[in-house]
Formats: structure tokens, sequence, C-alpha cells
């Protein structure tokens, strides 16, 4: 049995970008995405693998804890998330926000999804992990879709 186009993925890139999305399947384990999340994070734990995101994943992460009042699963992602090892977390600088805007003006993105992109790549980040096809025709970083991951039976 050959790799699967995740593992494939992963093998192409020394520092991979992780859009929140990954995170979000992950944490609420969601039936469709899960098994690759899980790959995703397992990959992470290996030393000499390495991933990040912007600080902006834990603000979209932690929307709906804050929005239902659950302090206690508020705390155990934001613990989880901001401990994960080989997981680092880049704040945007002004710098990113300059990519970022240029992303926007020339692919019309949504601006969190170009300050994503333009972290991921100001990071030197050759793969970005993501959900969103609509981001996969950005230059300067290869797009691993989700949906075009899956294993079809």
């Amino acid at each position: 049995m050959g790799l699967s186009r995740l593992e494939t993925f992963l093998q192409r890139h020394r520092l991979v970008a992780l859009d929140t999305n990954v995170f979000i399947y992950h944490l609420e384990a969601n039936p469709l995405y899960v098994s690759l999340t899980t790959d995703i994070f397992n990959w992470l734990l290996v030393p000499g693998n390495r991933a990040i995101t912007s600080t902006l994943t834990m603000v979209e992460v932690l929307v709906q804890p804050y929005r239902e009042a659950n302090e206690g699963l508020q705390r155990a992602y934001f613990g989880l998330l901001s401990q994960y090892p080989n997981l680092y977390w880049i704040p945007p600088d002004l710098q990113i926000a300059d990519a970022a805007a240029r992303l926007r003006a020339a692919h019309r993105l949504r601006t969190p999804d170009a300050i994503h992109i333009a972290t991921a790549i100001r990071s030197g980040a050759s793969g970005f992990i993501s959900n969103d096809a609509a981001l996969a025709p950005v230059p300067d970083i290869e797009v691993g879709v989700l949906d075009s991951m899956l294993i079809k039976h």
C-alpha cells in the first residue's frame, strides 16, 4: 500500500503551516477529517518535523468556547495548543501585514486567509495545510487541501 496523499505532502516539506480549520476539525473530532488531523498532529510529535501557525489561529479556535462561556474548554484549548511540540506560533508584524495586503489585492482573499498565508510564506514554510481550495492558486507556497487528501472508497 502506498503513502497517503497527506504523508506524501508532509514528506515534501521541512516546515508546514497549518490553517485554523485543521485545529478546529481536530479539537471537535470532525468525523470526516479527524483521521487526517490526527496524522498531522502525530507527525508533529516526531523530532525534526515542524509546523507554524499564526496567532490569529488561537483567536479563531477560542471563539466557540468563549461564545459558550465554557471556561474549561477555553483553558484546555489554549493549554494544549500553546504547548504542542514542534508547533510554533507566529504573531503578525508589519511585514506580515504588508504581505497579507498584497495577497488580498492580488488574489481577493479574505483578511484572515491572507494573514495565514502571509505568515506561512514570511516564516519560510513551503507547505500550507488548509481545507480552503480558494487558497491553492497562491504562489510561493504549496497548499494542501484536506478534501483532496481524503481517501475515497
